[in-house]
């Protein structure tokens, strides 16, 4: 896997030694929101970066929802840290879609996750796919939006995978979603 800190188009050969590959969180103590992707896909397995290929709508959604100041790039991703904000996956490895995984391990990725939410105490963690959320959660009800349910005396929301393949929500729809997340957070002061 290839560590860069600044942009470039991985090879396809890049690609394709990028699956099961793994992308260290982005995270610290006490987070504002601690977003979860359902895992990495092999651009940013290639890349070393979260949310990393193009066409992506993280960066985006998370500007307009008002977490960040300016657009940031992939490669700018420590500076979530200073927003209060981290990434982190229900699944650790790379797959070249995430219908690749199995429920099995959404379930074990969700204990993982359940783990760290009790260790770093994010004041909310939003995860980012409602499928993968009632899998591997065992919710086959939910929706999203804030949940009933917390880990610890952290809040769990629901937002839309921003996958550029997720067409159900276009980039203004996920802006506001992320910003509702976000008026929640500073209105709860949660």
């Amino acid at each position: 896997m290839i560590r860069s800190t600044v942009p470039f188009r991985p090879t396809p050969a890049q690609l394709l030694a990028a699956k099961d590959c793994t992308i260290p969180d982005l995270i610290a103590p006490n987070l504002r929101v601690l977003f979860c992707g359902i895992n990495p896909g092999l651009y940013s397995g290639a890349t070393g970066h979260h949310f990393a290929r193009p066409g992506n709508r993280f960066w985006p959604a998370l500007y307009a929802g008002g977490f960040t100041p300016r657009l940031l790039t992939p490669w700018e991703k420590s500076e979530l840290l200073t927003y209060g904000v981290g990434i982190t996956n229900v699944v650790a490895r790379t797959t070249n879609a995430a219908a690749e995984l199995s429920n099995e391990e959404l379930r074990a990725g969700a204990k993982r996750l359940h783990r760290k939410v009790l260790r770093y105490q994010p004041r909310v963690l939003a995860v980012l796919g409602v499928g993968a959320y009632r899998v591997g959660f065992g919710r086959k009800t939910a929706t999203l939006g804030l949940q009933d349910e917390t880990i610890g005396r952290t809040k769990v929301w629901i937002l839309p995978n921003p996958s550029g393949l997720n067409a159900h929500y276009t980039p203004k729809a996920l802006g506001e979603l992320f910003r509702q997340l976000n008026e929640a957070v500073k209105r709860d002061n949660t």
